[in-house]
């Protein structure tokens, strides 16, 4: 009581200094924001909601449908206008209906696993005997010609275990916080993104197809945490790519063991991935809803997260946080009934996963186009990787003034990254300043990427993610098994929701539009004397 009161007060006296400078939104709405937020917030119960009774939200499943129906019956009963969908071609739905793996000689002992997402079924289960087969580059798969015909093959070398030499949850402190507060210098390496990929995706589909038609049985590969950890990612979602053999990521631990046993002896494992394809609509969606503005003429601004998720946990914390967050920060704006100059839209974007699908597919159709890749690696990559020039605005691109995504887990929010947009930061400050009391006071030039801001931003758009506190996300939650409603922080989501909705009302608001930075055009190679490693291929 006393915390929350304290909070309030000087909330109040922080937006009242605020007012009088001029600032879009007055003290009396910051307070009535806050309020609601607190004392009537709902956004626990809509996380209970999407993770317990939905659950994980692989794009095109039978989940994210029901994710997307619930989320726009949500939007609807508080208001909102013009609560619809937007689709864009994804590829196949997927999904685990069970999943079991378990060494039965030389013993019987369930293990952890997980089928990797987008491989085919066991078509019930198979028995086999494995052969540890590491794989690094594709240059490794000529040795193994002959030697896995029956078998079950792990593929990754079983690295040992290494020491945790660092907290696994945390909360930024002051001295963290001030590192953050740097300029990203730009470096443009156009070779370095087509390297990755190769040694990443191409690679997984060739080890698979290579397998398969040696005549192996199912791949084995080990999760890249321990603590019996388990992701499942994958990427061959397109109509088309499906991988020919079963594939199951391991916990650490328990593949570990299966590789020193196969060294004084044979070991069989057994697997059984009844998973199931859905191909009644390739067509993935973006969930879109609007508090209507006053001034058709003055654009629009925006929040966004994405809905879709990975399944070995529950999608809490990537993305349900972000997603509950920007739900409810619609629900307080349309409970006190503002009337914004500026149209504010809220976005849910799916595919985001598998490379950022939803938030492209949007720029696409509203904001910006760009030549289609030459290269043919190039083609291949998910089109936020593309470095093509130039950027085309369409006649909708400077009607987004503002774009504030939420996707870093469910930590407090303790500023935002500027994203080397310099003219925005004095703004971004002074609408901040109302929660300094709630330690979200830090703005930073800083660039962040991995999520749906990040191509606008680099489009020179006013688009922007927020810093929160890491908890346990990067080193436990994220992607993982853990990533459940329990590692959810109640607290957090409720200031992140009301720091959303003000932030929002500012932007929708301000008689200027927030500054776009510049409409980059192709750059100098940074280094152009460099030679590539060949040992890196």
């Amino acid at each position: 009581m006393y915390k929350l009161r304290s909070l309030a007060f000087a909330a109040t006296v922080l937006a009242v200094t605020s007012a009088q400078a001029g600032e879009p939104v007055d003290a009396s709405t910051i307070n009535r924001i806050a309020d609601e937020g607190y004392n009537h917030g709902q956004v626990m119960n809509l996380a209970e909601h999407l993770t317990d009774q939905i659950g994980g939200r692989m794009t095109n499943s039978p989940a994210m449908r029901q994710a997307e129906k619930w989320t726009q019956q949500m939007f609807s009963s508080w208001g909102l206008k013009n609560v619809h969908l937007e689709g864009f071609d994804f590829g196949r739905g997927w999904w685990i209906e069970s999943a079991t793996s378990r060494m039965v000689e030389p013993r019987k002992l369930h293990l952890t696993s997980i089928p990797v997402a987008w491989t085919p079924a066991t078509k019930g289960a198979i028995t086999a005997p494995i052969v540890v087969a590491p794989i690094r580059h594709e240059r490794d798969l000529e040795k193994w010609k002959g030697k896995v015909k029956g078998k079950i093959v792990l593929i990754t070398y079983p690295e040992d275990m290494k020491d945790e030499t660092t907290v696994a949850f945390k909360r930024l402190d002051d001295a963290e916080l001030g590192k953050m507060s740097s300029y990203d210098t730009p470096h443009y390496d156009p070779d370095a993104v087509v390297d990755g990929f190769k040694n990443w995706i191409l690679r997984s589909g060739a080890i698979n197809r290579f397998m398969a038609k040696e005549g192996a049985q199912a791949i084995v590969k080990m999760s890249y945490r321990g603590d019996g950890l388990v992701q499942g990612e994958g990427y061959f979602h397109k109509v088309g790519e499906t991988m020919p053999l079963p594939e199951v990521e391991m916990a650490a631990e328990d593949y570990r063991r299966l590789a020193r046993l196969a060294k004084v002896g044979e070991v069989k494992l057994e697997l059984n991935s009844n998973v199931h394809f859905d191909d009644h609509d390739r067509n993935a969606y973006n969930v879109v809803a609007e508090i209507p503005g006053t001034d058709p003429k003055a654009g629009y601004v925006m929040a966004g997260a994405h809905l879709d998720s990975w399944v070995a946990g529950d999608g809490a914390a990537d993305n349900g946080a972000g997603s509950v967050v920007v739900m409810e920060a619609a629900r307080i704006l349309s409970s006190l009934g503002v009337k914004p100059k500026r149209t504010i839209r809220f976005a849910l974007w799916a595919g985001e996963e598998q490379g950022l699908y939803g938030s492209m597919a949007y720029i696409e159709k509203h904001l910006a186009t760009r030549p289609q890749p030459t290269d043919p690696v190039k083609a291949k990559l998910p089109s936020f990787l593309w470095d093509t020039y130039p950027i085309t605005p369409l006649p909708g691109f400077n009607e987004m003034t503002a774009y504030f995504n939420l996707d870093n887990g469910s930590g407090k929010v303790r500023g935002i990254y500027a994203e080397n947009n310099f003219a925005a930061i004095p703004v971004l400050r002074n609408w901040l300043s109302p929660f300094d009391s709630l330690s979200a006071n830090k703005v930073v030039a800083k660039k962040t990427g991995g999520t749906d801001h990040q191509v606008m931003a680099a489009m020179g758009l006013p688009a922007f993610q927020f810093i929160q506190d890491p908890l346990d996300y990067g080193s436990k939650v994220h992607h993982s098994n853990l990533d459940t409603y329990d590692h959810l922080r109640a607290d957090d989501l409720r200031q992140a929701a009301v720091i959303m909705a003000t932030m929002l009302l500012h932007a929708a608001e301000s008689e200027q539009p927030m500054p776009h930075n510049t409409l980059p055009r192709q750059p100098n190679v940074t280094d152009p004397f460099q030679y590539r490693d060949p040992r890196k291929d």
